[in-house]
């Protein structure tokens, strides 16, 4: 197969990331999240935390999800994403791989052999979810929730294009709480390897 590129976005909640983590494994792929941000940070000639302050303003990982870009000056906003836009692309021009977030799938819109999925989940799983698995209390879970999901939407619609809705962006939309981690992420896999990315084409 030709290289190939996932992107994912997702609810907060639903465990994309871990699903992400669990598919690079099963396609022996990389997977590329935070990692992005240390890329960025390099070629900005910028030490890995100043641009981590004007993401996050807070060594939170939970605050780090809510903000992508941070809260800081809208140029500086514009000036990380159009650097994290190259850097993106040039992961996968030269590799198949799977890429968190960061509207991958609006920067990778006329990539040639890619598969653009959405992973959802009911609110209440994605509750526990928060409990359970990110171990937070339930008041943060519920904050969070509520904060990330705007934080995301609001990302998308200044940076991810024109669509209103989700059905125009997206090859697939998964609920991750009918399979968990391990079964959505082989779901997802079982496509890959049946080429069914370039037959979409």
């Amino acid at each position: 197969m030709e290289n190939y590129v996932i992107t994912i976005s997702r609810q907060f909640g639903s465990l994309g990331r871990s699903i992400s983590k669990k598919m690079s494994e099963n396609l022996g792929i990389s997977f590329y999240d935070r990692d992005i941000v240390e890329a960025t940070a390099k070629r900005m000639g910028l030490p890995t935390s100043m641009i981590s302050d004007q993401e996050e303003q807070s060594n939170s990982i939970f605050y780090r999800r809510q903000y992508p870009l941070g809260i800081g000056l809208v140029s500086m906003q514009q000036e990380i994403f159009s650097v994290q836009e190259n850097i993106i692309r040039d992961l996968t021009a030269k590799e198949s791989c799977i890429i968190v977030g960061r509207c991958g799938n609006s920067i990778l819109r006329d990539h040639k052999n890619s598969l653009n999925v959405y992973i959802y989940a009911p609110y209440k799983k994605r509750l526990a979810n928060c409990i359970d698995t990110l171990h937070m209390d339930k008041k943060t879970a519920y904050k969070y929730i509520k904060t990330v999901d705007r934080a995301r939407e609001n990302y998308r619609r200044r940076f991810g294009g024109q669509s209103e809705s989700l059905l125009e962006e997206y090859d697939l939309l998964i609920d991750s709480s009918k399979y968990g981690v391990d079964g959505t992420a082989q779901i997802l896999c079982n496509i890959v390897k049946e080429n069914e990315i370039r037959d979409k084409i």
